[in-house]
């Protein structure tokens, strides 16, 4: 049974769309994530003895987190399949030939960057031209 979602990465990339969440979100890493720290994650990625979670930086500050990277989150808007091939790639190309770092997290329907907040205007730009 195949994934929901678009395959064909040209019909992607006409598609896409670029929407982003509200908020600014930094990444940090805890052996024993609390409660709260969950509760406020917009993303959670267990890495053997760490587990990495994504929240809003006024979250991570309200829990004595340090906060070493402000980023925006964006959202693909286009429904890729998670067996769609070439995306991430494309999206990622392009944003490295401005030089702007970008790390990517895949949803069940949609794919998210994130990017630094302070380059978040030329990626939109970048992405939807």
């Amino acid at each position: 049974m195949a994934a929901p979602g678009e395959t064909d990465l040209d019909v992607m990339l006409s598609t896409l769309a670029v929407q982003r969440r509200p908020g600014i979100f930094t990444y940090i890493a805890v052996e024993v994530p609390t409660p709260g720290l969950l509760a406020a994650a917009h993303a959670v990625v267990k890495e053997g003895p760490l587990t990495t979670i994504v929240l809003p930086v006024d979250a991570a500050v309200r829990a004595g987190q340090l906060v070493t990277v402000e980023l925006a989150w964006l959202t693909l808007t286009v429904q890729s399949s998670l067996e769609a091939v070439g995306l991430t790639a494309a999206v990622s190309a392009r944003l490295a030939e401005i030089d702007i770092p970008c790390n990517v997290l895949a949803g069940y329907h949609h794919d998210h960057l994130l990017v630094p907040v302070d380059r978040v205007d030329d990626a939109v730009a970048a992405l939807t031209a």
